[in-house]
């Protein structure tokens, strides 16, 4: 048997979240901005699975920005960590949609 050859690829998306009732935010947030490592055969696929996951998870996509692949963020002299190299491959490998990380966001006191 050959190894079949992907065409994917991995994506890194900043997704903003509204609220909801069950979205796991912490109490007086009023959203938040997710990372993800998001695998697909273009951007816009990658978008699609990335905001469908998220609405599985009962969180409210309100807004995605796009930063390219490992490649072209390498290109444009993003400093990359091993970390986030490893759950780029851990998402091209499984096929799946990463969130590596996770900030609320709260009101500034008036």
């Amino acid at each position: 048997m050959t190894k079949k050859i992907s065409k994917q690829k991995v994506y890194t998306l900043l997704v903003e979240v509204g609220r909801t009732a069950n979205d796991g935010l912490p109490e007086g947030a009023t959203g938040g901005a997710l990372m993800c490592f998001s695998s697909g055969i273009d951007e816009e696929e990658a978008v699609r699975e990335t905001v469908a996951i998220l609405k599985q998870a009962d969180l409210a996509p309100l807004d995605v920005s796009g930063y390219g692949t490992l490649e072209e963020r390498l290109a444009e002299g993003h400093d990359i960590s091993d970390d986030e190299k490893a759950l780029m491959a851990r998402a091209l490998e499984e096929n799946s949609v990463i969130v590596a990380q996770m900030t609320p966001f709260f009101d500034e006191p008036a």
